[in-house]
């Protein structure tokens, strides 16, 4: 479904209005503790969120790390058109909104005393514990597939390290060399990218190794936005780009790391470069905690995300699963907003209102070329479910006018998340 530009911000203004709820006043009075797990957009937006909601809250943010990197715009890194510093961003906003930070991994979650244990030895104590752990590899979801083969065979799902051994592969690469891409056809984090890291490498060897191609090796026949970034293919990159899709053999049952083999239900694909999607799961610390089930992530409930498993935790962003909302920064962001008034509502004995939650998706095809994808949700059925007739996608016949606007929407999304985030 397409509306047009006007109207998809109107939806989401509106739906931004019903998303944002009135800040409840929590009693008078030594403040609850809430501990949040994971500092990125989720983790980040739910811990300073929740000093807004009232500053009384104890709020102690966990990161394993000083520095958050970003993964929106490091299929730009992989591509050579961004450096990998401007990913880079630090938390002292976040300690100057008076949230306690604490730089070390979270180790284990103990239910009954409510308490979790990290690295260094502290045990933090909670009222309510908010995980946002993002994802983990699954090693054992591909065959061949484990930490040894990504130093050969990089997945760059997770941005940083690998993110550079991309872009250097693909530097070292001769013209005329072959890259191969994989995607599975479970759930990963946002989706999207892997078609939009697909054409931004075709970009990178049509301006960079003409003589080179890229094969998408798919578990699936078809994809969100998948007519815009085939139209754009075609235009933009006939003879740098081909998608295989599962009915035309795109399986990828299993690796052969030494040969940079990627082994389909039907053939054999030798890569020169080979970038491995693979299938993902909750972070380990929701695994260790008992909230992720058996298909690795983690069922929530869609007012409060507290978890379907284990009373007292939140599970917001990658990690959760929610139903039709996507896995993605402002999926994650949106989530971070809903989850910490209701968490505050709850710590004074309140129920939380129903809520609204947007979602928006940002592609680029070309550094000048982008398509989004709008989209409205709502509880329903135990999960969050789409709002009918709300939000909508660009036009597949809109002009190269709307495309470089598109891209510039995009770097302004950016700035602001970034900003209202770590700003």
């Amino acid at each position: 479904m397409t509306c047009s530009r006007k109207s998809r911000r109107d939806v989401l203004k509106a739906a931004s209005a019903v998303a944002l709820f009135p800040l409840p006043a929590i009693a008078q009075g030594r403040g609850p503790r809430v501990v949040v797990i994971g500092g990125g957009f989720a983790g980040a937006t739910a811990a300073r969120f929740l000093k807004r909601v009232d500053a009384k809250i104890d709020v102690t943010l966990v990161s394993d790390n000083a520095t958050f990197i970003a993964c929106p715009f490091s299929n730009h890194v992989v591509a050579g058109l961004r450096d990998m510093e401007a990913q880079r961003f630090g938390y002292g906003k976040v300690a100057a909104d008076g949230v306690t930070l604490a730089f070390s991994a979270a180790q284990a979650v103990d239910t009954d005393k409510r308490s979790v244990r990290l690295a260094d030895g502290k045990a933090l104590p909670y009222d309510r514990l908010i995980l946002a752990p993002g994802i983990d590899i699954d090693w054992k979801g591909l065959r061949g597939y484990d930490e040894k083969a990504a130093a050969v065979m990089p997945h760059a799902w997770k941005a940083g390290e690998q993110t550079l051994l991309l872009r250097r592969q693909l530097e070292a690469m001769e013209d005329g060399g072959k890259v191969v891409m994989s995607s599975p056809a479970t759930l990963v984090r946002c989706p999207t990218a892997i078609y939009e890291r697909a054409s931004l490498i075709a970009y990178y060897l049509k301006t960079k190794k003409p003589r080179s191609k890229l094969l998408i090796l798919d578990a699936k026949d078809t994809f969100s936005q998948r007519r815009n970034f085939q139209n754009a293919w075609k235009e933009l990159y006939p003879t740098q780009l081909e998608w295989i899709s599962l009915s035309q053999g795109g399986n990828v049952s299993s690796v052969e790391v030494s040969t940079r083999t990627f082994v389909t239900d039907f053939d054999n694909f030798d890569a020169d470069v080979a970038n491995v999607i693979p299938p993902q799961k909750a972070g380990a610390i929701a695994q260790a905690a008992g909230v992720a089930d058996r298909t690795g992530w983690c069922p929530v409930e869609p007012i409060s995300f507290e978890s379907q498993l284990v009373p007292g935790i939140h599970v917001i962003g990658d990690a959760a699963m929610t139903g039709a909302m996507p896995k993605a920064a402002f999926a994650a962001n949106a989530q971070a907003k809903v989850c910490a008034v209701a968490v505050a509502a709850l710590l004074r004995g309140g129920k939380p209102a129903e809520p609204r939650l947007i979602n928006t998706c940002y592609s680029f095809v070309a550094p000048d070329y982008g398509i989004s994808f709008a989209e409205v949700f709502k509880p329903g059925n135990g999960m969050l479910v789409d709002v009918e007739g709300a939000g909508g996608s660009s036009a597949t016949d809109a002009p190269p006018e709307t495309r470089r606007l598109e891209a510039q929407y995009a770097e302004g999304w950016f700035k602001a998340i970034i900003t209202e985030v770590f700003g």
